[in-house]
């Protein structure tokens, strides 16, 4: 890639300190420190649709810097058009993340960044020697992986592919939103009467943060933890003693077939194999919830109306439940507060932006 087109996708997405309002202290790897050179290889990486089989996918194709860094379709678009399984969720405050994936299985952007170009339905490359390929083969990357990481050409590996992206990823950091001007700086007029009611309902009869957590000092709305909460579990439900008697007996020779979509469905269980994880997802982040509809793991709600809905009725029963869902008992009014208060966890930069 050209130097002059690097330099005209690089570091756009910058903030001050104060957008930073509401957020943790970020925690970099001693083995990734971050450097302005690095992030704008790692962000030209990511714009780049030649690490995809047919050279028209890249990462920005489902995380949209103006849709703040989803694709607003309830699951991700891959090569040839082909379906994903699940909702893209933002890239926006990743970097603060414990788990990555919806079903949490990596634990860092390092790990996660090359997963999705060896995708079968995404990017669809075949093995990591593809995704090595095309930096080899551009002579400016090359160059660039080769004074980053101090290495010859013949140490270049994928995971210094992977270092660049996670960099770029890092610097997807914004807080500041109404909320955090009035609960952190104090400033009572951020936030109108109704969205100031949705907070107290949020904390309390809504039952939101006991999953989607605020801190004394910070807030990332997410308690980075898994749980089933109904949604989509109809897919798996009436094969559900054929799944499990399958799982209880690890030397059955008759696997149970299940469809791409409801292995899907298994969620966490996928990673960890345990029963009790059947279903479950990791708890969203909420920050600019307003801005990367549609929701849930599947995408099947498109308004935050039928989410606050949704829990208001306690889920759709199964007997893997988490007992954290049940009925609410909300009035119309207090569903209009709740919703209010989400609408306010868009960050000052992103208003600007739209």
């Amino acid at each position: 890639m050209p130097l002059y087109i690097i330099i005209t996708i690089v570091l756009s997405f910058q903030v001050n300190a104060n957008d930073n309002l509401g957020l943790p202290e970020l925690n970099i790897p001693r083995n990734n420190l971050q450097s302005k050179q690095k992030i704008a290889l790692g962000k030209a990486f990511f714009f780049d649709t030649r690490f995809s089989k047919d050279h028209s996918i890249s990462c920005a194709s489902c995380h949209q810097p103006d849709k703040a860094y989803t694709d607003s379709v309830p699951q991700a678009i891959g090569i040839n058009g082909k379906k994903g399984r699940r909702n893209s969720p933002t890239l926006i405050n990743s970097a603060f993340f414990k788990t990555l994936f919806l079903d949490g299985r990596e634990n860092s952007l390092e790990q996660q960044a090359l997963q999705p170009m060896l995708n079968s339905i995404e990017h669809g490359l075949e093995n990591e020697q593809q995704i090595l390929q095309v930096v080899l083969n551009d002579g400016f990357y090359k160059n660039q992986l080769i004074e980053i990481f101090n290495v010859s050409e013949q140490e270049i590996k994928p995971e210094h592919i992977a270092k660049a992206i996670a960099s770029f990823e890092r610097t997807l950091i914004t807080g500041n939103s109404a909320f955090d001007q009035y609960y952190f700086d104090r400033d009572r007029n951020k936030l109108n009467i109704s969205a100031a009611r949705g907070l107290r309902i949020f904390r309390r009869k809504g039952n939101c943060a006991n999953c989607h957590e605020i801190s004394w000092n910070n807030a990332l709305f997410t308690d980075n933890r898994f749980y089933n909460i109904g949604v989509g579990f109809n897919k798996i439900q009436n094969e559900l003693d054929r799944i499990i008697e399958y799982l209880q007996r690890s030397n059955n020779k008759n696997k149970p077939l299940l469809t791409t979509i409801q292995k899907s469905e298994l969620g966490r269980f996928n990673v960890t194999k345990i029963i009790k994880d059947l279903g479950k997802f990791k708890t969203p982040t909420l920050r600019n919830i307003a801005l990367t509809s549609p929701y849930m793991h599947d995408g099947s709600m498109e308004t935050l109306e039928q989410v606050v809905d949704y829990y208001d009725k306690g889920g759709n029963k199964n007997r893997f439940l988490d007992p954290a869902i049940f009925p609410l008992q909300l009035t119309d009014q207090e569903k209009i507060d709740l919703v209010a208060f989400m609408q306010s966890l868009t960050s000052s930069q992103l208003l600007i932006k739209k």
